[in-house]
């Protein structure tokens, strides 16, 4: 059956894959699996000396893993049968040399790494490569980051290549912040020989042990035969479903070792067969359930569509979102990974909802009677005390008039913190375009009148502490008003813009104060929250995207942790902008400790070196500014500079991000200022 009521009464909704065409409700429920191409790409091989061309006599060869049992059976002789079963084109070639010829046949453009000697026959076989550049980092944490950033810039697995020990294990924090936000990414590490594996030899360690939480898969090839296969399904598991990243652990001789025989093309990620007569009942199944998802829809009186990054995962996500609510007029709001999925100028938008999200996205998920989740998990920052989330749409569910909506491609997610009514798994794009038919336009005049009393009664807004007194304190520039006045200047260039940032009170300012617009325009760690992101994440954007302003919001303490990587963007002349908003604290754990720690600044004060100075070291334009009648002007001068550049801008120390929902509160219980709480 393609539904089913779960324990905790959602319905669950699955498909099964076909063998042939699927319907579009099969690949979309079916997302996470992927039938492999049986088609036969033309494949040029890497530029190397050392890698024999194919014969003009020959095919095309053929990319391995690729599905060749239908010619056989077709009528292909026995010898003819064996000839498609077997690969050949990589005979002759090293372990350093296949890589080098997987990267071009994956399309790999960029490659971001550190060399060590475990790694050094793959390095030695990519020297000067005319197939992808390669961009070295300070730290191999950098590189990972510089991977997410170029993966969520482009939606294309990013490529890391490390040495063992060490630059493996550097890169930890970067699959965790990956794994955690859903980011493709591809790692390689090397190893020692598997020789010396078990003996502790110099820079040994368990990789695939230590990472085997933080990927969605890993691997260690013990054979150079097993390569290009393990090459392909990094890549292909690295992408499909809920992306994220995998880890290739790669012995040292089995990238200098030689292939001398032909490989199988078989492929180990088997598709899942579905018995024939099971496919109409399960569409007809599907279409039932979808009516009854539209109904409740079209009959609500206070709809909401709360929007993840899931919505920006999916093929064409943001346009078909766009559709969904032309056509049933719902209002959106977006987490904080979300974040242009949906045009924020749009007065539908409700912007960002959650702990530091706005008070009318809050009280509106307080308030709906229908909540339909898109690609969104229910995480903690979102939900506030779980009891107290969704009163509204709780109750309406037991009317049997609305409740919550869970569209995700996930299982696991369905049910794992908020118990939720309906569950539609699956990719989110794709069943919401199955959707969209069967709603109905209503103008929901009271409900949108709501939203805009809300909108005018509590906007952003930043009034100045009452403890902020002191002469030092109030000549400082607003954190808040910088951001305002990037947005302000930035407005004519939105669809070429991107902007990362580090984690802290900045990330949060950048959110609220930024309209966003476009997808993929802002890059952040969301699920992790990895301080030092911004500035690595910064750099692989603007190497994937090069002719698009990429600007790092970023705060002292968050940029201090990966400040090196500004060598980077001056040995490759990437033209990265740097924002820092310089308050001299870790501003974050600060605002915890002025508002339930009495002040008590433990660990949290900064004693920064001198950002322009370190910048024009660097070899990167530094400028600061310290006025408010300056800032303006510098923030020109800023966007307007040719090549790398970091701002400095220091600012008011007191400042704290609001609205905010306390720790154990609900969503609607958010404090709104010092000493100032909604309740309702």
């Amino acid at each position: 059956m393609l539904s089913r009521h779960l324990a905790t009464g959602a319905r669950r909704f699955r498909a099964t894959p076909r063998p042939t065409a699927p319907t579009s409700f099969l690949r979309s429920a079916w997302a996470p699996t992927r039938t492999l191409s049986t088609a036969q790409p033309k494949v040029t091989p890497a530029s190397n000396p050392k890698a024999p061309a194919p014969k003009p006599s020959q095919p095309n060869p053929v990319e391995p893993l690729q599905h060749t049992g239908a010619r056989r059976a077709a009528g292909a002789t026995l010898g003819q049968a064996r000839n498609d079963l077997y690969d050949d084109s990589f005979v002759g070639r090293s372990g350093g040399e296949i890589f080098h010829e997987m990267m071009l046949r994956k399309s790999v453009k960029h490659v971001f790494g550190y060399p060590g000697g475990a790694i050094l026959p793959v390095f030695d076989a990519i020297y000067e490569s005319k197939h992808f550049e390669f961009i070295l980092p300070r730290h191999e944490q950098g590189a990972g980051h510089m991977a997410e950033g170029y993966a969520r810039a482009t939606g294309r697995p990013g490529v890391v290549l490390v040495t063992s020990g060490p630059g493996a294990t550097n890169v930890v924090t970067a699959m965790q912040d990956a794994f955690s936000d859903g980011t493709p990414m591809v790692v390689f590490s090397g190893q020692v020989p598997t020789t010396l594996i078990g003996s502790d030899s110099f820079q040994e360690a368990d990789v695939v042990g230590i990472s085997r939480s933080c990927t969605k898969w890993n691997v260690m090839v013990k054979n150079i035969a097993e390569l290009p296969r393990r090459i392909n399904e990094a890549f292909e598991i690295a992408t499909s479903g809920r992306p994220g990243p995998v880890l290739v652990d790669l012995p040292k001789d089995v990238t200098a070792g030689i292939l001398n025989r032909p490989i199988p093309v078989a492929p180990t990620i088997p598709s899942r067969p579905v018995a024939p007569n099971d496919r109409s009942q399960s569409f007809a199944s599907h279409q039932k359930t979808f009516e009854r998802l539209a109904s409740l829809i079209n009959q609500a009186e206070r709809p909401i569509l709360y929007v993840g990054q899931g919505v920006l995962s999916s093929p064409d996500g943001p346009a078909i979102l766009r559709q969904l609510v032309d056509q049933a007029n719902i209002p959106v709001t977006t987490t904080l990974m979300g974040l242009g999925a949906f045009d924020e100028t749009d007065p539908r938008s409700l912007h960002m909802l959650g702990m530091h999200g706005s008070a009318y996205a809050n009280l509106a998920m307080q308030s709906a009677d229908v909540i339909v989740a898109l690609g969104a998990r229910f995480d903690d920052r979102v939900t506030g005390n779980i009891k107290k989330f969704a009163p509204a749409a709780r109750r309406a569910a037991e009317e049997g008039r609305g409740g919550i909506i869970h569209f995700d491609i996930m299982p696991k997610n369905i049910n794992k913190v908020v118990d939720v009514h309906y569950a539609v798994e699956g990719d989110v794009g794709a069943n919401m375009q199955q959707l969209i038919p069967m709603l109905k336009f209503s103008p929901r005049k009271a409900w949108f009148d709501q939203m805009q009393a809300w909108k005018q009664s509590y906007p952003f807004s930043y009034d100045l502490p009452s403890s902020a007194t002191t002469t030092d304190t109030t000549a400082r520039i607003r954190p808040q008003a910088v951001i305002e006045v990037l947005n302000r200047l930035l407005t004519p260039i939105k669809d070429q813009t991107i902007v990362t940032t580090g984690v802290g009170q900045h990330q949060m300012w950048a959110a609220q104060y930024i309209r966003w617009t476009q997808p993929r325009s802002f890059i952040t760690s969301g699920g992790l929250g990895t301080m030092g992101y911004g500035l690595p994440a910064a750099i692989g954007a603007k190497v994937a995207c090069p002719e698009k302003t990429v600007i790092d919001i970023d705060g002292d303490a968050s940029f201090c942790m990966t400040a090196m990587e500004l060598a980077t963007m001056s040995q490759y002349n990437i033209g990265v902008k740097v924002l820092i908003l310089n308050n001299e604290f870790q501003g974050m754990v600060k605002q915890w400790q002025d508002i339930f720690y009495e002040e008590r600044y433990s660990g949290t004060p900064m004693r920064n070196p001198n950002f322009v100075q370190l910048s024009e070291a660097m070899g990167v334009k530094g400028m600061r500014c310290t006025d408010p009648n300056d800032l303006t002007a510098s923030l020109e001068a800023f966007l307007a500079h040719d090549g790398p550049v970091v701002l400095e801008v220091l600012v008011d120390k007191k400042d704290h991000v609001y609205p905010m929902v306390p720790a154990g509160k609900a969503l609607h219980e958010m404090l709104l200022g010092e000493n100032k709480m909604i309740q309702q």
